[in-house]
Formats: structure tokens, C-alpha cells, sequence
């Protein structure tokens, strides 16, 4: 363990093997670090917060605030943050409240880009990217593998399918399904991400599966239920197809289109 002589920690803070704390950090009570993750200078993790092994979390980055919400009334929710997570300058993690999940929740792998906001009851998956100033509004669930572009923001409520990438500087209101490509304000949607695909070694024989029902559900003329049934009667039935289809039955926002 290496905590620079600057650095504040709290006694009821605990810290795993490897841990090191930079220059005029702050690690508060009810906080716990696992082994090998590394603190930059100037971080502040407030309190009630969790946070796995082998992390990077970048100077002035704020771990562990309460929630911007006017119904918080100081009860003692947590961020509960993964493994191999690399969190950059500025990020702001808060904690949650006692709505819906009661926890913020960061997975593994993820990327967090400078700027960056996860604000209350989130749920961020596994290898997630949030590019610069990206910003996520309270109870927002992001699948694994979504790419979220820079100067994004994502209205409350909203669910984001894995494997999905959305455009920088886009404005999202409605649930965008797994394995899409979206953009705009407000976003649209424009057809499979491909290249994502593609990278993450799915077959052809799936994209062509996920492509057919894409154009069905979204490029027809067909209601919704109509599209979701036509998809099962005719396209094959793939384990990511159905993915597709429960995503899009569980929204309750509304899909974005």
C-alpha cells in the first residue's frame, strides 16, 4: 500500500493490499478499495462506497456524493463499483437512493471518459464506454458492451442495449435496443452497429438474423406487436434475435425509433 502524506483517509475506511492513494485525496468512512486499484491526486470518494480491484480512477474525479435528487433525505445508500473499471478526470459518481434498485452500480471493464457523469441508481454493465462528457440522468440501466459518444446526455428512466453505440452530442429520450447504431437530438436510430458486431466475433449467420428482424421491426409498415410476432414466426430463432425482441417488449418508455 502507497498513500502519499497528503492524503486523508478516513479510520473506518478500508484499503486492500496494493492500493495507492495520491496526493491530496480524500477516502472517506464507509469506503472500501480493493486490491491493486490506483488513486490518482485530488480524488474524492465521499462515503458509503465500494470499489473492486485492479480500478484507475483519475485526479478530480468525485466518488461517492449524495444523489441530486430533492426526495434524498440522507439515507445510507452506496455505489458498489466492479474490477479493471478506468475512471477518469472529473468523473462524478453518485450514490443512490432508496428508489427502484437502491444502489448505484458500476460493472467491469469500463471505460469512463473525463467529464463524465453517472448520477443515482444507475446501472452500468461490463466493458462500457462513456466517451468525454458523457452523461447519464438517475435509474439509467446500460447493457454491456454499449458505447455511449461524447456530449451525450440520457434522460432518466431510459434503458440502453448492449452492443449498442450512440452518436456524440445526441439527446436520448426513449430506450434504444441492444445491437443498434443511434444519433441525433433526439436520437434515431440507424440500422445494426455492424462494426461493433463484427469486433465482438458474432457470425453472419446472427448479424443477417438481427438484420432481418431490425428491418421488420423498424422498416415496415407493421404495428409494433405485429412486426415482434412476424420476427418470430420468420426470422431464425437465435438466442441474440430474442434478445432483440425482450428488450424491446420490456421497454417501458418507449423504444427509439
Amino acid at each position: 500500500m502507497n498513500i502519499h502524506p497528503t492524503a486523508i483517509i478516513s479510520p473506518d475506511a478500508t484499503l486492500a493490499d496494493g492500493v495507492d492513494v495520491g496526493p491530496y485525496s480524500i477516502i472517506g468512512p464507509d469506503v472500501h478499495i480493493g486490491k491493486n486499484t490506483k488513486i490518482g491526486p485530488h480524488v474524492v470518494i465521499e462515503t458509503h462506497t465500494d470499489i473492486g480491484e485492479e480500478n484507475r480512477i483519475a485526479p478530480f474525479s468525485s466518488i461517492g456524493g449524495a444523489p441530486q435528487d430533492l426526495k434524498y433525505r440522507g439515507e445510507p445508500t452506496r455505489v458498489v463499483i466492479g474490477n479493471h473499471n478506468i475512471i477518469r478526470e472529473y468523473v462524478t459518481i453518485n450514490r443512490a437512493t432508496i428508489h427502484d434498485i437502491g444502489v448505484t452500480i458500476i460493472g467491469d471493464h469500463n471505460l469512463l471518459m473525463a467529464y463524465c457523469h453517472v448520477a443515482h441508481n444507475c446501472k452500468l454493465g461490463d466493458h462500457v464506454v462513456m466517451a468525454n462528457a458523457a452523461n447519464l440522468a438517475g435509474h439509467i440501466h446500460v447493457e454491456d458492451y454499449a458505447i455511449i459518444g461524447g456530449l451525450t446526455g440520457i434522460h432518466q428512466f431510459t434503458r440502453i442495449g448492449a452492443h449498442c453505440i450512440i452518436g456524440g452530442a445526441s439527446a436520448v429520450v426513449k430506450d434504444i435496443p441492444p445491437f443498434v447504431m443511434a444519433s441525433g437530438n433526439f436520437a434515431k436510430l440507424f440500422g445494426l452497429n455492424m462494426i461493433g458486431l463484427k469486433r465482438r466475433g458474432y457470425t453472419d449467420e446472427t448479424i443477417a438474423a438481427l438484420k432481418e428482424a431490425y428491418r421488420i421491426v423498424f422498416r415496415s409498415s407493421l404495428l409494433l406487436t405485429a412486426a415482434i410476432r412476424k420476427v418470430e414466426q420468420e426470422v431464425e430463432d437465435l438466442p441474440e434475435v430474442r434478445q432483440f425482441l425482450d428488450f424491446i417488449r420490456k421497454s417501458e418508455k418507449g423504444i427509439c425509433r
